[in-house]
Order: C-alpha cells, then sequence, then structure tokens
C-alpha cells in the first residue's frame, strides 16, 4: 500500500488544493514535457499576446469615440465620419482578439493533447517494465489514480490552466499601464481597494478550506458506505439489517449536506463579496474623475475607458489566482506520475540471450536458492530441488507460508539474491522473460476474464490459435458443453467480472486457456478451493487432462489427497522446512506428520489423485 493516497484535488480559489513535495522539481519536468512542442507553443504565445493586445485597445478606442460624441453635441454637430471610422476599427479589434483566441485554443488543444497522448504512452509502456513488487506495494486504486486522474488533471491543466496564467498575466500588465497612461491619479484611488480585496478573499479561503475538506472527507465515507451496501446487498438482506442500513446512510448523507452547505456557501460568497467592494472602487473612481473632469484634467471618454480598463483589472486577478490554485494540484498530479515514471524497472533482458531447447521437456533444478523481501529478513536459504520432466511437485502450507512466492520465483517475477534456477538445463538469468514465460501455464485460484468474446478469452495465451484448436482445447477441459448452451457460444461476449457465469465455469474456461497454450511447465494455485463438490469433479477431470505428460507445481492450502506426488515441499513463513515423498515426510515426524495427524489440511481439490491419461 503506498503510504501516499491519491487524494482529492480541487480547482477554483476556495477549495483545498494537493501541493508537490518538491515545487521545483516538478514545475521544472512539468515544461520539460512541453519541449518538444516549444515552436508551436512560440506561435501560441504570440496569438496570446495579440488576443490581450486587441482587447485592451478597445476600451481606449471606445473612450476616444465617446469624446468625439461628447465634444460633437458641445459645438452642435457630431463628425458621423469619424465616429463611424472609429467604430470600425473597435469592430476590427474585437473580431481580431476573437480569431487570435479561437486559433490560439485550437493550437493549445492539439499540444496538450499530444503531449499527454506521449506522456500516456510512456506511463503504460512503463507500467509493463515494472516489477511485480512494485504491484505488491501500491494499491490497485492508486495505481490507477495515477494513470487516469492525474494524467487527465496535467491534460486539463495544459489546456486550460497554462494559457490561462499567460493570458491573465499579460491582460493585467497591459491593463495597469493603459490605466497609468490615462490618469496616474485614479491608478492610485482605483487600486486602493485591491489590499481589501486580497483580506476579503484570504478570510474566506481560510475558513471555506476546512468546510471543502470536510465535504470531501464525507463524500468519501457515504461513498465507501454506498459500495459497501451493494458488494453485501445478499448479506444484509439475510440478516434483516435493511433499517440499520438506511439509518447508517441517512447519517452519513445529513453530514454531507451540512458539510456540503457551508463549503458552498462560502464558496458563493466570493464572488458576491468581491463585486461589492469593487463597486465601492468604481464608485470612489467615479466621484475623483467627476471632479477631474470638472476641472478638465481629464476628458469624459478617458473616464469610461479607465472604469472599463479597472473592470478588466479584477478580472484577470481572479483567473489568475484560480489558475495557479489548479496548477499547483497540477504539479503535485505530475509529480506523482513523474513518480510512477522513475520507478526502478525489471532487470533487463541478458543480451545475447541463450534460447531455451525445443521441443521443452520441463525439467527444473534450483541449486542453493536464496531470497529474501527484505534484507534483514532472509526467507529462503539454501535451497536445493531436482525436478525431472512430468513430476508432479505439490506446495503445501498455511495461508501466508509463502507458496506463491515460490512459484513467482520460478518465472522471475522476483530476482533471487543468490543460487540457480534451471529450465532444461538453462539458467532462467540468461534466457528472455518472455521465452521463459512461455513455457509455463498457470491456473489460478482468482481466475482472470478480461472484456471481450469467450474465443479471445481462451485465446489469450495462444493468439496464433485457430478457432478448431480452441474448440478442442475447451473440449479437453469440459468447458464446450456450456459455452455451446450460451446465446453467441464462442462469440458470447464477457465483462471483467463474467457475471453471467458461474465460479466454476470461470475456471473451466481458464483451464481450456492453459491447455491451448501447451506448457511444459504447469502451475495450479489452489485452483478449485472453492467450488462446490459436484463442479470440483468436473474442474478434477479438466485437471487431469491438462496435469498430463506435464511438469506440474501444485499449490495446495489443504492437504490429504496429495499422497501420489513424487514431491512434497512443505513451507511455513517462507521458508522450505520439508521435502519429500509422502512416506518419508510422514516418517520425519516434523511438521507435515503433524499437520497430517492433526487433520488441519483437509483436502486440496487440484486433481492431484491420479495423473494418468484421461
Amino acid at each position: 500500500m503506498s503510504d501516499r493516497p491519491a487524494g482529492t484535488r480541487h480547482g477554483g480559489f476556495s477549495r483545498p488544493v494537493e501541493k508537490p513535495k518538491d515545487s521545483r522539481k516538478a514545475l521544472r519536468r512539468f515544461f520539460g514535457l512541453l519541449r518538444p512542442q516549444r515552436r508551436t507553443l512560440l506561435g501560441i504565445f504570440g496569438l496570446t499576446l495579440a488576443t490581450t493586445l486587441f482587447s485592451i485597445i478597445g476600451p481606449k478606442v471606445l473612450g476616444t469615440a465617446t469624446d468625439l460624441i461628447v465634444h460633437g453635441m458641445a459645438h452642435g454637430e457630431i463628425d458621423f465620419a469619424a465616429l463611424t471610422e472609429l467604430l470600425a476599427i473597435l469592430g476590427v479589434l474585437y473580431l481580431a482578439s476573437a480569431g487570435t483566441g479561437w486559433l490560439q485554443q485550437v493550437l493549445m488543444a492539439a499540444v496538450s493533447q499530444k503531449v499527454v497522448t506521449d506522456l500516456r504512452t510512456q506511463v503504460h509502456s512503463k507500467l509493463g517494465r515494472l516489477p511485480l513488487p512494485y504491484y505488491n506495494n501500491h494499491s490497485h486504486g492508486d495505481v490507477l489514480s495515477r494513470v487516469t486522474n492525474d494524467v487527465d488533471l496535467v491534460a486539463t491543466t495544459l489546456q486550460q490552466s497554462v494559457v490561462q496564467i499567460v493570458t491573465s498575466t499579460l491582460a493585467v500588465v497591459g491593463t495597469l499601464v493603459m490605466m497609468l497612461s490615462i490618469s496616474p491619479l485614479l491608478t492610485l484611488v482605483g487600486l486602493i481597494v485591491l489590499p481589501l480585496v486580497v483580506v476579503v478573499v484570504a478570510a474566506i479561503t481560510k475558513r471555506s478550506r476546512k468546510n471543502f475538506v470536510d465535504q470531501q472527507r464525507t463524500l468519501g465515507d457515504l461513498t465507501g458506505h454506498v459500495e459497501e451496501t451493494l458488494s453485501g446487498h445478499v448479506e444484509i438482506l439475510a440478516f434483516g439489517r435493511e433499517d440499520a442500513v438506511e439509518t447508517q446512510f441517512a447519517q452519513r448523507n445529513e453530514s454531507l449536506y451540512n458539510a456540503g452547505r457551508k463549503a458552498q456557501f462560502l464558496s458563493g460568497l466570493m464572488m458576491p463579496v468581491m463585486s461589492l467592494v469593487n463597486n465601492f472602487g468604481y464608485i470612489v473612481v467615479c466621484i475623483v474623475g467627476g471632479f477631474m473632469a470638472a476641472a478638465k484634467t481629464i476628458s469624459v471618454g478617458d473616464i469610461q475607458a479607465f472604469l472599463m480598463y479597472l473592470r478588466q483589472f479584477g478580472m484577470p486577478l481572479a483567473q489568475t489566482a484560480g489558475a495557479a490554485n489548479v496548477f499547483q494540484s497540477t504539479l503535485a498530479a505530475s509529480e506523482r506520475v513523474f513518480e510512477l515514471l522513475d520507478e526502478a524497472e525489471e532487470l533487463p533482458d541478458p543480451k545475447p540471450a541463450v534460447g531455451l531447447p525445443a521441443p521443452p521437456a520441463g525439467a527444473l533444478a534450483i541449486e542453493n536458492l536464496h531470497f529474501r523481501y527484505l534484507p534483514e529478513k532472509p526467507l529462503i536459504e539454501g535451497f536445493h530441488l531436482s525436478v525431472k520432466p512430468g513430476q508432479l511437485i505439490a506446495i503445501v502450507g498455511a495461508t501466508g507460508a509463502g507458496k506463491t512466492t515460490l512459484v513467482h520465483l520460478l518465472l522471475r517475477f522476483y530476482e533471487i539474491d543468490a543460487g540457480t534456477i534451471r529450465l532444461d538445463g538453462v539458467d532462467i538469468r540468461t534466457c528472455t522473460r518472455s521465452d521463459l514465460r512461455s513455457r509455463f501455464g498457470m491456473v489460478l485460484q482468482d481466475p482472470w476474464i478480461f472484456h471481450g468474446t469467450i474465443e479471445e478469452n481462451l485465446a489469450f495465451g495462444n493468439p496464433r490459435a485457430s478457432l478448431s484448436d480452441i474448440e478442442k482445447a475447451a473440449e479437453a477441459a469440459h468447458a464446450d458443453h456450456f459455452i455451446r448452451t450460451l446465446p453467441n457460444g464462442y462469440q458470447t461476449e464477457l465483462d471483467s467480472d463474467a457475471a453471467t457465469l458461474s465460479s466454476g465455469q470461470i475456471q473451466l474456461l481458464t483451464i481450456a486457456r492453459a491447455l491451448l497454450a501447451n506448457p511444459a511447465v504447469l502451475i495450479l494455485d489452489e485452483a478449485t478451493s472453492w467450488v462446490d463438490t459436484r463442479t470440483e469433479r468436473a474442474l478434477q477431470k479438466a485437471m487431469k487432462t491438462l496435469m498430463h505428460g506435464r511438469t506440474s507445481f501444485v499449490i495446495a492450502h489443504r492437504l490429504s489427497t496429495i499422497r501420489d506426488a513424487d514431491i512434497i515441499l512443505v513451507m511455513d513463513q517462507g521458508r522450505v522446512v520439508e521435502q519429500g515423498r509422502h512416506s518419508e515426510l510422514l516418517a520425519q515426524k516434523g511438521v507435515y506428520a503433524a499437520l497430517n495427524a492433526a487433520g488441519e489440511w483437509t483436502a486440496d481439490s487440484t486433481a492431484l489423485e491420479q495423473r494418468a491419461a484421461p
């Protein structure tokens, strides 16, 4: 489990922001994503500058037109030709501003999508190169959050916030220059309210931040409660706990209502309060401007233009603050993505790699094997094992004893600390992982089905298999009959949870998948420990077919039907404490004998009784 969960990020003024741990490094790498698009970005900056310039010049031209009207009214004649020319210029300016702004958004959308597409490609490729320990130490939710939510936030920020920050900054600077050019005194008067706006925003933000945190916390509680209720719906009905669940939901819903009401109220209070403060500023400017106009030190048109600039000045400030708030969250999101990209990868395959012999025999030799997850805590030490082709090896032990870990070492999901593992005489560290793993087939306790047809699911282990090969494998696995009873047979679409199939039927599909892959070494990881007795019989028949003529490793959580295994490995707390045949282990009067006498393990249902041909 990651020590830093994904968290919820928000945009806007008053919402809590997740901040990066190292802002400078995150900022440097964030803009590093844009480096390949620097030419297009330079053009976007030019368009942004033009858009801002056109919009800033507009109020000054409109003020000039107002002065022309006032002057004409004072002298009894308005120069309509000059007025028409000014209005035409104003229209061209606004159209040009809209056009350059539209082109800027089009180009920025292309840049952002290109950058994020490349980033998603890097992330997806990285996931395939990460070692298994990474996924053991990070929850699926945390990994998915980095791949989806964090990358999506980067895309949104590139599309909106980056351009918004640049545009707003240019608008603030340009507007301030125009205000100073009209009247430094009015500029000073108009900006007097700015500190008051900052104080008001800070006060509201401080009050609302806590409420937004409470809102997200209570929303998480409510979501978790709903998820638990849906997943345990049958149990709730069986125990008659509907009223209790409804009461708990009502309490959480009420908490969310109260927190949300307070948070949204304070958030909604922001703009009215800011508008009120700004309106006081306008009143003061109008009063001072009126006295200045009466003294003929400023024209009416300039006062009008100044008021428009003053109103424009506050808007980009608010936009910059909001965009900067979102940008902080984006830096934190990008930092989490970069952390994933910086994770240590699997050791590269050797070059040149040694090829495994063909056809495969399935002989395994483990010599002086040492392995530990943590340097200070040894697990497997000095382990030896010799497996001949076609032999059956049973691995037994209590839950958490390390049975699956041993199998993962065979597949190089983990790297051993010392010793050698040889498959058909070849050190597995000298061949490629794809070549090594192609010799293994696995049937797990929790079968994996993906969204697609039954045919696609079965062909996952052998993409080159024909439909005829798939049907033969399904028939050998005793799955063909029920597949043909489905509405579309082998073309029946399955969801990832395969809700339309029983657990036994799903397991039969995975057995057929393993048969189709035709592996030299088979691994059965408690493949039938949770199915009913009738389904278990069908699975046992399929298992016999699957195991016939193959080297097989059977991970058994329960023990009584493994008497005929060629080698029984007894594991305890990650270590192989005993190994041998059933009679040999009983004669040792050790762990295996004690467990056998106590009857603590009953029966593993993975077809260990016979390995004869069906």
